[in-house]
């Protein structure tokens, strides 16, 4: 045990960690349900796995007690437990790097590189890149010595983690601006990005083979009739070869696609290979979102990172979050239109699971789900579908919730196959897009929440008038149908009167007055 430290930083009597903490985090390991897939890592790549889905103070109470069982009673390790910040974990870890030194205590040395994995916020800045390089390097290490213990499941999951943490200054860049959210939540996602297009050309060779083989082995033990061969080709769909960046997303046979009547609307994707659209310049899509929306640029970086070694357009599921007005509907559009890729709205007050999942064929209101009618829509495999107030969905069952119907189609896997009621086959929908809003999480149940990238969307300072007004008067004269040139800019006393009455706050009201202001210069100049 480390008592009183000796370069006179620690008082004989300090406050102390709460003991809840210590209960918490010395019993949490042997309490976790996934126990085994813990077993046998080193403590750095623990944490690391515990706090990839989720930072929270369960994970963080493990730590705290932790290093109060070797350094009891240490300040800034209760300053750390009590607030949660970069500032406090960094302090705490530059202090167990010098009692490591006083005392040569390897294990503090470790602890720390722990610290910083759970304090690391993205963006980073220049003078944290030394840190990031420390706290990889740790990972890297440990990794190398255990790799040839574990299997293939574990040694996949922590290769995405730890080469993918390493990548992160890089992918993210140096001059973006600090904010909150952790550096290790999205560690995984890099790395899987990084090996994504090995993985694909390993399936996709070993789906060429095994398909050369049976169809082999079905030569040599059918003997060739070239009538039923004719009469069966004409039956199938289309080849499997498909161009790239090109999906197939519903095939139907022939001869059932003639009796389904309620198909003709979107009969032009079936069978059909449909593009994805790629992934265009993200420093030209940044720069246009932030002069619309300079007072989410944190929530721009944020959606966009996701973009980052993408060859076409697929956003993991998103949830914007924040008080009505924002502009988060708005921000949504925009970002479709930034990307190139179409949008299909859903409001979610209005829908429930059988409208949005499908309805079954039997039923004289047949239609199928309403990714697919995005789909159809835009006659591309990847558009955006936005779920607007997700929170508002209705809470019965009778009609299936909505809720429910998306835990489906939010998985990869399984809206690689989803299961149209009124189509009756499966549709691959994992190209599509969900973007959700809401002005509350309160009663969104967690297994859907848990599907989401949850960010916080604020609301506009009166500073950030000047960069609103422009975009909203695009806005007012596209919905006129006219050119935006039409409508003269803004004069001082026009702009004088606006920042006035509007202080802030709801993009919503903004547009209100800046309407108002315009109808009134019309009647002016209908008079003169």
């Amino acid at each position: 045990m480390i008592g009183d430290d000796e370069d006179g930083d620690v008082p004989s009597s300090p406050d102390a960690v709460d003991p809840d903490a210590i209960v918490d985090g010395a019993a949490a390991d042997s309490a976790d349900s996934d126990q085994e897939r813990l077993q046998g890592l080193p403590r750095l790549l623990r944490y690391a796995m515990l706090a990839k889905d989720n930072v929270d103070d369960a994970v963080a109470h493990r730590l705290v007690a932790e290093i109060d069982e070797l350094c009891p009673n240490l300040p800034q390790n209760a300053d750390w437990a009590a607030a949660q910040s970069s500032e406090t974990g960094l302090a705490l870890a530059a202090k167990l790097d010098r009692l490591a030194v006083v005392r040569d205590v390897p294990a503090l040395r470790n602890l720390s590189d722990c610290v910083r994995l759970l304090t690391l916020t993205l963006p980073c800045t220049p003078q944290r890149f030394g840190v990031y390089r420390r706290v990889a390097r740790a990972m890297i290490l440990a990794f190398r010595q255990i790799e040839a213990n574990l299997d293939d499941e574990r040694c996949a999951e922590l290769e995405r983690i730890v080469y993918g943490f390493a990548a992160l200054p890089a992918a993210i860049g140096a001059n973006d601006s600090a904010c909150s959210w952790p550096a290790i939540s999205n560690a995984a996602h890099l790395g899987e990005q990084s090996a994504r297009h090995r993985i694909r050309a390993a399936v996709a060779r070993t789906a060429q083979s095994v398909r050369r083989q049976v169809e082999r082995q079905t030569q040599a033990a059918t003997p060739k009739d070239t009538t039923s061969i004719e009469a069966t080709a004409a039956d199938q769909p289309e080849s499997d070869a498909v161009a790239p960046n090109r999906v197939i997303v519903v095939r139907i046979d022939q001869k059932e696609l003639k009796n389904l009547k309620f198909v003709e609307p979107f009969k032009h994707v079936i069978n059909s290979a449909l593009p994805l659209v790629e992934t265009p310049a993200l420093d030209r899509v940044r720069t246009n979102l932030i002069a619309e929306f300079p007072y989410a640029v944190d929530v721009v970086d944020f959606v966009l990172t996701d973009l980052i070694g993408r060859p076409t357009v697929r956003l993991r599921p998103l949830l914007l979050v924040g008080e009505p007005g924002g502009g988060k509907s708005r921000f949504a559009r925009r970002l479709s239109e930034q990307l190139g890729v179409a949008i299909w709205r859903t409001d979610a007050s209005q829908s429930d699971g059988n409208v949005f999942a499908g309805t079954e064929r039997r039923w004289n209101s047949t239609e199928p789900c309403h990714p697919l009618l995005a789909i159809a829509r835009g006659r591309i495999a990847n558009p955006i579908v936005l779920i607007d107030e997700i929170e508002k969905a209705g809470t019965r069952s009778d009609n299936g919730r909505l809720w429910d119907c998306l835990l489906g189609l939010l998985e990869p896997e399984t809206s690689a196959r989803y299961p149209d009621p009124a189509l009756q086959t499966p549709l691959d929908l994992s190209h599509v897009s969900y973007v959700a809003t809401a002005n509350t999480l309160d009663p969104l149940p967690s297994p859907l929440l848990d599907r989401f990238r949850i960010i916080a969307f604020p609301k506009p300072t009166l500073d950030d008038l000047d960069a609103l007004l422009p975009g909203l008067i695009d806005t007012i004269a596209a919905d006129r149908g006219v050119d935006g040139r039409w409508i003269a800019p803004l004069d001082a006393h026009e702009c004088a009167a606006i920042a006035a009455v509007w202080r802030g706050g709801s993009v919503r009201r903004l547009r209100r007055i800046l309407e108002a202001i315009i109808q009134a210069r019309d009647r002016t100049a209908a008079r003169h």
